[in-house]
């Protein structure tokens, strides 16, 4: 869909930063409505957003280098404020004639900010505060058409303002945790300087995708997949609210479901949504995909076929049907390469955005592409959906097939069914569920321990329980869960599931390992 969700825009001009995603979602949090797009966005195409304000994003290269990324050299005719960051700095200040150089003195970490001018740009910002720098390159010889307005013991033009156009430019990054007043300086610049109106709001989103909805669809027919996580939640919850009856959501019951998921998916989405929910019972063809096999690649090779074939069958069965919606969501577009956005948009070429082929036949429907998964939750709870789907921890697509390590069989699924919902209850129950990110437990494969029972002798499973933290899930750390926890989960896993006798915790951060063990 076309329909931008606010009259408020700022666009962020990628230069590649590997922070340019966190300043598009700090511009959020302060109360305005940004979107990454393309450094080199001809002049016209940026002023039909109604653009606030532009913020020029870092990057890794070097302004005087050949080829190095630009942006429309007319960028000041739009007559808004400007802020750029780092390179942004950069290529601003070389548009308005003063020169960068790379320089010996080159900064990485943690710098000390002296600031010389507190109005506008540094208002109720401390005198002396941190800021995060990582740069090789700095302004040089500042112009008279200048103000600095900041600096450093070895940056004199930390932070500068032009006499007459409306640029402001900052060495360091204020987008980042490091910088512990950087978000005062982006609520300066959108507030003081752009004069934004504080009014980019979930609900006012919601409404401009219920309208955007309508008008795509029309009389027509949609179908959403659901899986019971969040992204795909949140779209039917949207679309339910968009064209209630026109709606049809179809879930495939895999048999690699958590415990109690599909009576939990279909209590929700049927009685508290009222919407027209398919159910598709294909636990025995995916079961006799995976017998044997035990190679995690191959499993979610067959999953995903499995899948696409079941799906496929199920909306044949629904007649008039013109859009399927999906969960797609703004890092997932970013990375794909469909977005507005440059530099950094061809992390992922590979990526199929929506998660099903295009050969299945239907227009898409992605209503939160323009959100970050922070965001989906917040909307996910405007539109009524209970708490506990909304901050559901993530479950991988292949569901329980790669927390099963080995031959994949019904007993081996239902005996971690029965321990993951032991963790799940000790966590919820000792308040540590929306402080952790991803708790679950793990059957080891070929590998069963010696115990003792009673008076006798057991042989029987290894258990793992996994539990991160992480902002990101790029990097994560594990959970620091309390002993006490701990001891209860093991106590009640032995206990209660017949079949295990040891239980470990996973104590590795990601890197080296990964969240998921297959």
């Amino acid at each position: 869909m076309s329909h931008l969700p606010h009259n408020e825009v700022i666009p962020v001009l990628d230069f590649g930063s590997q922070y340019t995603q966190l300043i598009a979602r700090r511009v959020r949090e302060a109360g305005a409505f940004s979107i990454l797009v393309a450094p080199d966005l001809p002049l016209e195409q940026i002023a039909a957003l109604n653009p606030k304000g532009v913020i020029l994003s870092g990057g890794p290269s070097s302004v005087y280098e050949e080829g190095a990324p630009r942006c429309d050299p007319r960028l000041f005719e739009l007559g808004v404020p400007v802020l750029g960051i780092c390179y942004g700095m950069h290529i601003g200040c070389q548009l308005l004639g003063t020169d960068v150089a790379g320089v010996d003195s080159r900064e990485f970490g943690r710098a000390q900010l002296a600031v010389g001018d507190d109005a506008n740009l540094f208002s109720g910002v401390p005198t002396n505060t941190s800021v995060w720098m990582s740069h090789g390159d700095q302004v040089t010889g500042l112009s008279e058409d200048f103000i600095t307005l900041a600096s450093t013991a070895t940056c004199p033009f930390a932070a500068i303002q032009h006499k007459t156009q409306p640029f402001f430019g900052v060495q360091f990054h204020p987008e980042v945790t490091h910088t512990p007043h950087g978000i005062d300086i982006l609520h300066n610049f959108l507030y003081n300087i752009c004069g934004c109106s504080n009014t980019w709001r979930m609900s006012d989103f919601m409404e401009a995708q219920v309208a955007a909805v309508r008008e795509e669809v029309g009389s027509d027919r949609v179908i959403c997949g659901l899986s019971g996580g969040v992204d795909s939640s949140v779209v039917a919850a949207l679309l339910a609210r968009a064209i209630g009856p026109q709606l049809t959501c179809i879930f495939v019951d895999n048999g690699l479901l958590r415990k109690n998921e599909r009576q939990f998916v279909e209590n929700t989405f049927r009685d508290h949504f009222d919407i027209d929910l398919r159910v598709i019972d294909a636990e025995q063809q995916f079961l006799d995909d995976l017998a044997g096999v035990t190679d995690p690649q191959e499993k979610r090779r067959l999953i995903g076929h499995r899948f696409i074939d079941v799906f496929k069958h199920a909306s044949a069965d629904i007649p008039g049907v013109k859009y399927l919606a999906q969960g797609t969501l703004y890092p997932d577009v970013i990375e794909s390469g469909q977005s507005l956005a440059g530099t950094a948009a061809n992390i992922k070429l590979h990526h199929n955005v929506g998660g099903l082929p295009a050969e299945l036949g239907f227009d898409l429907i992605e209503p939160l592409r323009d959100l970050f998964k922070d965001e989906v939750r917040r909307l996910g709870e405007v539109l009524g959906l209970p708490e506990q789907m909304v901050w559901r921890h993530p479950f991988p697509g292949p569901g329980l097939a790669v927390r099963v390590m080995g031959d994949i069989t019904r007993r081996r699924l239902d005996l971690l069914r029965d321990c993951d919902e032991i963790v799940l209850e000790e966590i919820v129950a000792n308040n540590l569920y929306r402080s952790t990110s991803q708790v679950f437990a793990v059957l080891l494969a070929n590998t069963q321990a010696v115990g003792v029972m009673g008076d006798g002798r057991t042989y029987a499973n290894v258990v793992a329980v996994r539990a991160v933290e992480s902002q990101d899930f790029m990097t994560a750390d594990w959970a620091r869960l309390p002993y006490e926890v701990l001891a209860t989960i093991s106590n009640r896993m032995i206990n209660e599931v017949q079949g295990v006798n040891r239980v470990v915790y996973d104590i590795s951060s990601k890197p080296p390992a990964t969240i998921e063990w297959e």
